[in-house]
This record gives structure tokens, sequence and C-alpha cells, in this order.
């Protein structure tokens, strides 16, 4: 089984309140929001104190078009996504782990293009070796970073001597609409924010004993016929967000079969988890988790405390609020790495700390 053995983030330039950010949003809405008052409300209810944004406000206020914000992206995900790996790469707890010993990088993204994709770009800017597997991974919107684990962990489990680094990299502010008065768009710019992190996951012989979780098993759940559920609008102006109001209520009626399936194929219960490490959609998907499983407030308090200081971050996000999990002395039990996407679609990681 292979072992997820530290994670590195990185710091983004510019802490908003969300008070702050909704004046500004406000602002640029003036007089041409049906509603508006209403529709702001999601600012005051969505349980985030603070976002983290790659560029100022005041530039979102300024007309930008897609391959000017797509170049923005580019130097942002190669800047940050260095300073995560370097992050991740020293914490590991036997000591650093040398870029040359990396054997594959995944790269998790959907909210900008880029060919050559990023994860050869930083190649060109860290030592990595030239001959590390490369898996730019896109597309898989807010799940992404559940995904990308269990791809990393599947590399491992067939090569046990490799080790693999897993960048999520999402910079959700680049993809605002200023034009775009649709209820997804309001909704979705009082939730979604920049950020990157950086996973470490190594094969059962390039392990050391450190305490460090082991990855038991994953499992992805797609439902059928739910592209509309969540996803981007390309048009010629850029990605315009697709996002429905019936999330939290698929939630509480389609994700907890799937995640009771996942864990009783592993001989387990909803009971057996002691750990939940769920990437926090909004305050009331939150509320989903908590009514769908039957947990309460303690057992989702860390993927609460990620989105109350840092927004939606996108794929990077899980990342986030397994490193809060981690930072706290963890007795031996199961946790589970829970994240939603567009598809409709669930990715889940059966983790396992042992004493």
């Amino acid at each position: 089984m292979p072992t997820l053995l530290s994670i590195g983030t990185a710091k983004m330039p510019y802490i908003v309140s969300q008070d702050e950010v909704k004046r500004h949003v406000a602002g640029l809405f003036a007089g041409r929001l049906a509603r508006a008052e209403r529709l702001l409300q999601a600012f005051d209810n969505g349980g985030i104190g603070t976002r983290t944004f790659v560029k100022p406000l005041v530039w979102y206020s300024e007309p930008h078009g897609f391959g000017e914000k797509n170049e923005v992206y580019i130097d942002s995900a190669v800047r940050y996504s260095g300073e995560a790996a370097n992050n991740c790469l020293h914490n590991a707890p036997a000591g650093p782990v040398p870029h040359e010993a990396v054997d594959a990088l995944f790269y998790i993204s959907t909210t900008g293009l880029s060919t050559p994709s990023i994860e050869a770009r930083l190649m060109n800017v860290l030592p990595f070796s030239p001959s590390a597997v490369r898996v730019p991974v896109w597309g898989l919107g807010c799940a992404g970073g559940a995904a990308g684990l269990a791809r990393a962990a599947d590399y491992c489990r067939a090569f046990p001597k490799a080790k693999a680094i897993v960048i999520a990299a999402e910079f959700c502010s680049l993809t605002f609409q200023a034009h775009d008065l649709s209820k997804s768009n309001v909704i979705g710019t009082s939730l979604f924010s920049d950020g990157v992190a950086c996973v470490l996951v190594a094969g059962d012989e390039a392990a050391p004993n450190s305490g460090a979780p082991r990855i038991i098993a994953a499992r992805s759940a797609l439902m059928p016929r739910s592209e509309d559920v969540m996803g981007w609008d390309i048009r010629d102006e850029g990605l315009f967000v697709v996002f429905s109001k019936d999330i939290p209520s698929i939630v509480r009626a389609w994700l907890r079969p799937q995640v009771e399936s996942f864990l009783q194929e592993n001989g387990l219960s909803l009971r057996d988890l002691r750990y939940f490490i769920a990437h926090p959609g909004g305050k009331k998907v939150m509320e989903a988790y908590e009514e769908a499983f039957g947990f309460d407030m303690e057992q989702t308090k860390a993927s609460r405390e990620v989105l109350a200081r840092y927004g939606n971050m996108s794929s990077a996000t899980v990342y986030f609020v397994l490193e809060e999990v981690m930072r706290q002395p963890l007795a031996p039990g199961y946790g589970l790495l829970v994240a939603l996407g567009p598809g409709f679609s669930a990715e889940m990681v059966l983790l396992k700390w042992e004493g």
C-alpha cells in the first residue's frame, strides 16, 4: 500500500476579506444585476471569512481577454507549483527529498490551458529528472485533487520503489466574467479563489516508517447524464461557470450510497471512519455532508476552517484540508478523503493511519 508522505502549499500574494470582495463585486454589478441585494447575500452566507487571489481586486475590474488571463494562469501556475512542490519535498518525514528522486509528476488543473503542460515547464525551472513520468490531468474540477492522489497511488502500487508528486493548481479568479449577470456567476464569484498544493506519495519500498497515512483504496463514481450540474461553458471570452443549485441535494441523496458501497468493499462502514477529509464546496455542501453521513461539526471542522480561511480553491482545496488534519497528533484509524466535481462525479480515497 502506498504512503502519503507529505504536503506542501503555496502562499498566494493577496488575502482579501469576504466583505471587501462583496463590496467590490457589488460595485462592478451596480445597476446591471436584477435581484442584486438578494443574490449578493451569498457572500454573507457561505461560511467564508477571507479569500486568496493571485491578483489584487482592482485587476479584476479591468477588461482582460481570454489570452491575457491564460498567460497569467501559466506564469502563476509555474511559479506557485514550484513553491508548493519545494515545500512538499522539504516536509518529507525522513528529511528533504531531492527533486531528482521524484519518478512521476501528476499535474491537476481546470482553470487554464497550457501546451507544453505546466509540469513540463516546471521541470525546466526545478531540477527534476528529465526522465520523470509526466501526467497532466485537466477537467476534473474540484474532484481533481482526490483523483490525482488516487492515480499517484496507482502508479506507486505498480512501481513500489517509486515516489510521485501530485500538484493541484487552480486560479479560479482568472475565470471571473464581469459581464456575466447569471446567478451561477454570482454564486461562483462568492465562493471561488486561488490556491496551489502538492502531495508526495511513495511506494512500499520507498516509504520510511513515519506514521504517515497509507492509501488503502480509491474509487470514482459518475452520475449518468449530469453534465449540466457543474463545469465550464467555454466561449470566446473564456470560461463561464456552470453551477447548479441542486448540488447540496445531490450530495444528500446520491453520495451516501456511493460512499457506503466503497467502504463495504473494503470491509468497513461509516462508523469505522475516524477522519473525514472533504473538499468544502461551500457552506451548504458542508451541511449536506453532515446530514447525509450523520456527522457532527467536529468531524467536518477542518473542511470548514479551510473554507473560512481560503474559500473554494477547486482541486487544491482538499489538500489544504488534509494538511489541516495532519497538523494534529492523530490516533490510528481510517480516514475518507472525498471531493465532488463535474460529470457529476465523486472521487474517494480511503486512508489509514497506523500506530
